[in-house]
């Protein structure tokens, strides 16, 4: 038996290295690739000099875009990638529901209804300084954390939250969310409507070395943390009622892995906008890939998610060049026949 579970998670983790692996193939293939595409030798240089190491096979062209636009672009889709398939994985663990995703909290509409408000009625007047260049991700990431709060306010009752009555009060905040978006986009000009179509599409293009730190410390360190919660999850899985029995505080894990999640998908939205199927598809894969065990669907979620949205956003790049693609239309392109598919396979199951 103790045979048996040594091998078991010694398969585990050679499949964790082996993304983690593809994950660096990913990253190495995005340095790479794009409308100006640069040689895997003069790639590995660039980034021995940027280390202090004495290496000139390169141009200070290619050294620019690998540097200053193309790494912290893969920096930046690592983290939210990751943490969107985290958040989702802590969600689907909480609800017990494979369906669930992070946008059910009210998240990604809170956001983005802040976000139009911002380019509708604020945007336009502002010149350039920190209010223009800053004002829009303050706003989607209040908007998203107004709304979470409201959803869990709704769902509270006499100091618990029924599951149920929470994904209720998700759809009907969503919806207001979306009537509040329609009528603000009334008032909009053409440049506001191109401007908020492109973001709410997702659009990574905006990803710049000042967001990394904001990025790592409001995604980074909550993905930390809900990786943490591995244990209670896993008694969540056998029931509210017999994780209480077995010491869990049931109402305040799920308080805290709301609050992560709301936290990782608000700052991930008003970042980059609203990219869809990542917190859904992601936690599914790894619960097939491995086992339902969260401590290993926290972490390979994590790294999962960031490949996909490394891999989502190459195709974007590669694909209309020397234009670009919303990564939004590729996670959904993808995740959405993914969707159908699980909906089926869920019906078959219980049939």
């Amino acid at each position: 038996m103790i045979l048996s579970l040594q091998t078991k998670s010694r398969t585990q983790a050679a499949r964790l290295s082996l993304m983690g692996i593809s994950l660096l193939g990913v990253c190495i293939a995005s340095l790479c690739l794009g409308a100006y595409a640069i040689p895997l030798e003069n790639t590995i240089s660039i980034l021995f000099h940027s280390l202090g190491l004495e290496t000139s096979n390169f141009e200070p062209s290619q050294a620019n875009v690998l540097l200053q636009i193309r790494l912290p672009r893969i920096l930046l889709n690592l983290l939210i990638g990751g943490g969107l398939g985290i958040a989702g994985a802590a969600l689907q663990g909480m609800f017990r529901n494979p369906l669930v995703e992070p946008g059910l909290i009210g998240v990604s509409s809170g956001a983005a209804l802040f976000a139009i408000i911002f380019i509708v009625f604020i945007a336009g007047g502002t010149s350039a300084g920190f209010l223009a260049s800053l004002g829009l991700p303050i706003f989607a990431f209040i908007g998203g954390l107004l709304h979470v709060a409201a959803v869990f306010k709704l769902s509270n009752n006499q100091g618990t939250s029924d599951t149920a009555t929470l994904i209720l009060a998700g759809i009907a905040i969503n919806a207001f969310a979306g009537a509040l978006i329609g009528l603000v986009l009334f008032f909009a000009d053409d440049s506001a409507l191109r401007s908020f179509t492109f973001w709410s599409l997702g659009d990574m293009s905006g990803a710049t070395w000042q967001k990394i730190p904001f990025a790592l410390l409001l995604i980074g360190a909550p993905s930390a943390l809900i990786m943490q919660k591995f244990k209670e999850l896993n008694a969540l899985a056998l029931g509210e009622q017999e994780a209480f029995h077995m010491g869990v505080p049931v109402n305040q894990v799920k308080i805290q892995l709301l609050i992560f999640s709301a936290l990782i998908v608000g700052v991930g939205v008003s970042m980059v906008g609203i990219i869809g199927f990542v917190g859904l598809v992601v936690p599914h894969l790894v619960r097939l890939l491995f086992s339902a065990d969260h401590r290993i669907v926290l972490p390979g979620s994590f790294l999962l998610g960031a490949i996909l949205l490394n891999a989502a956003d190459l195709i974007a790049r590669l694909i209309v060049i020397p234009a670009e693609m919303p990564i939004g239309v590729i996670t959904a392109l993808c995740g959405a026949p993914f969707f159908i598919w699980l909906i089926f396979n869920l019906k078959k199951t219980k049939s």
